[in-house]
């Protein structure tokens, strides 16, 4: 799997629960940081556009190991499917001090017209940058 954005997030102490690790809900907002700078990279810093409002429809996590302050996590993302009006993002977060994927995850991302509400073709331009991204062109 080629992911071409790649953000070192430093683990917190706030981030640990009760059973000293840090909490479940955290992966989501690594994955979070992950999706957007991959989004920066084609879209710099304005993200959201009036033909590209990325609305996080689905996401999940699959947890291979306890993470736990201190430590840095480097936090990746790639595209793995373009659909007419949306997209499928694949994360992984490496620990730096285990040197082991810790989490893996999985995301699916709908355009949304703004005015409207519902789904909106992917614009041909924001398609060819992801292609140019993933090496795919």
């Amino acid at each position: 799997m080629n992911y071409p954005s790649k953000t070192e997030i430093t683990v917190a102490w706030g981030e640990m629960d009760a059973f000293g690790h840090v909490n479940n809900v955290v992966f989501f907002r690594y994955f979070e940081s992950a999706r957007i700078e991959y989004f920066r990279m084609i879209m710099g810093d304005n993200i959201a556009t009036d033909d590209f409002t990325p609305i996080l429809a689905n996401s999940e996590c699959a947890y291979l190991r306890p993470v736990y302050f201190p430590d840095k996590l480097v936090a990746e993302a790639a595209v793995t499917r373009l659909g007419r009006s949306s997209m499928d993002m694949e994360y992984r977060l490496t620990s730096v001090k285990q040197g082991q994927v810790v989490a893996q995850g999985k995301a699916v991302i709908v355009n949304v017209d703004r005015k409207t509400g519902k789904g909106s073709p992917l614009p041909d331009e924001l398609r060819q940058k992801i292609a140019d991204l993933q090496g795919q062109s």
